[in-house]
């Protein structure tokens, strides 16, 4: 009998090595006796030697499958998975797709039992603002089901890449400097901070967004558990706002009817002096300075506009000036803007012969100490700053435009994108021009290990080798 003790309560790369050496040994399922978290490998039998047949190819749906429910709290996973991988391996290849089996079934349960642990997760983490050594830091306490914190990594060093932060959990920790992340053992509770102003937020948001009219306890329950409310600040507030539900929806009904606001009335319209009429880049860009057609230009330090020939055959769109570039006044000057010079030189590029804009030409920020903390532009600033952009691939006429990210392909199509499934596809724009969409380098910037960001890096650089592919004028001299 093998007695196998897994270092790691969830990581499929440990369960893998010694599910292969098994198989390749011929070790039935009944042989092997599986654990997880303890500090010693193996105990019983010496272990198998490596695999001597070489590799050992499953269907993709199993890998899905198995990654998935790894992190699953049941002690019987891996005895589970492994069963599942000796009858694919013995024949059953189409296993992972039967739904009817009764092994696929209790896995499948378990793999959904992770997915709506994870989506707990993205819901109720409640950052507190902390001070240390180093600044300002977030810290959240969190109960997962499931051991899915490094599973959880790339989704919030993603929202949160622009802050230092930590997630404590029982079982494990997970912290984030804004450049690498890393992982530590678990905590207790008393470990969390105290609640601070940002606990009265969360209460002042749900108050502001509960509809009296729609109160349902039984659905309200179903999508926020009570074993959750305890680390939730706004869920001090829930008995009090089901309790005057009634009266305030009665209240809702007899008020008078009220107009709506008019969509983006605090936006001013009106282009600045000369920007109709303007003929060239240089007269858009002295109107542009003095564009007031959103609310960024109040804290924006000035307008970024784009640079580069004035008929060049190739445009590339980025979302939105950084720190850096509202400082200089230049697009793509910061650290996105250094990696993007980089990839366009690997992929035989000249910047000197394409123009470099954004699809916004004011920095969206966030004041935080001394630092400030990108934001995302809303669909009502990306779309009233469209009219730049037009009026510069007017002026320009490139043959080609590449949008980078969500934003810049919102502000080229006027509509939600969704940058996977475009990718690297060259499509028709407008009467005369194409269209290529990939992501902002910035995207790379904000991936949480090496290893992601230098294939994401390589597959930047082939969409812009297949720019220079299709605008051969833009390439650089032999």
């Amino acid at each position: 009998m093998y007695r196998v003790a897994l270092k790691e309560r969830a990581s499929f790369q440990e369960f893998r090595g010694f599910a292969r050496r098994f198989v390749a040994s011929e070790i039935s399922p009944e042989q092997i006796v599986w654990s997880a978290g303890a500090t010693d490998e193996l105990f019983g039998e010496e272990l198998p030697a490596a695999d001597p047949r070489g590799s050992l190819t499953v269907p993709s749906s199993y890998v899905a499958l198995a990654e998935d429910v790894i992190c699953h709290r049941n002690p019987e996973r891996f005895a589970l998975l492994y069963q599942m991988l000796w009858r694919i391996v013995h024949g059953e290849r189409e296993l992972p797709a039967i739904a009817a089996d009764p092994l696929t079934h209790r896995l499948e349960q378990m793999r959904k039992a992770v997915g709506r642990d994870k989506h707990k997760m993205t819901a109720f983490v409640r950052f507190r603002r902390v001070a240390d050594a180093e600044g300002e830091s977030f810290v959240a306490w969190f109960e997962p089901e499931h051991h899915i914190l490094r599973a959880m990594a790339e989704f919030f060093t993603g929202r949160f890449f622009a802050m230092r932060w930590s997630i404590l959990t029982p079982d494990g920790t997970m912290h984030w400097d804004g450049h690498d992340i890393s992982f530590g053992p678990g905590v207790t509770r008393d470990q969390a901070p105290p609640e601070d102003a940002l606990d009265d937020w969360w209460r002042l948001y749900y108050r502001a967004t509960f509809n009296p009219a729609r109160a349902n306890p039984d659905a309200m329950r179903a999508e926020m558990p009570k074993k959750y409310w305890r680390n939730l600040p706004e869920a001090a507030v829930i008995p009090d706002l089901l309790a005057s539900a009634g009266g305030n929806a009665a209240a809702m009904i007899a008020a008078e009817p009220t107009l709506p606001r008019p969509a983006a009335s605090h936006y001013q319209v009106e282009e600045p002096p000369m920007a109709e009429t303007a003929q060239t880049l240089s007269q858009l860009r002295k109107a542009a300075a003095g564009c007031q057609r959103c609310p960024l230009y109040r804290n924006a330090t000035q307008t970024v506009f784009g640079e580069g020939p004035a008929h060049a055959s190739v445009m590339f769109v980025g979302e939105q000036p950084g720190d850096q570039e509202d400082l200089a006044g230049k697009p793509f000057v910061g650290p996105a803007g250094q990696l993007f010079d980089r990839a366009l030189g690997e992929a035989g590029i000249d910047r000197r012969q394409v123009y470099v804009t954004n699809a916004v030409k004011h920095f969206k920020f966030e004041p935080r100490g001394k630092r400030r903390i990108h934001q995302k532009p809303n669909a009502g600033e990306i779309d009233t700053c469209r009219w730049w952009l037009g009026r510069e691939i007017e002026l320009v006429r490139p043959s080609l435009i590449v949008v980078m990210g969500a934003t810049a392909a919102r502000g080229l199509t006027g509509r939600p994108v969704t940058i996977s499934k475009v990718r690297g596809q060259v499509l028709p724009f407008g009467e005369s021009s194409q269209s290529l969409v990939t992501v902002h380098p910035s995207f790379l910037l904000r991936l949480p290990d090496e290893a992601a960001r230098t294939h994401e890096y390589g597959r930047f650089v082939e969409d812009l080798r297949a720019v220079a592919r299709a605008v051969p004028a833009v390439r650089m001299a032999a």
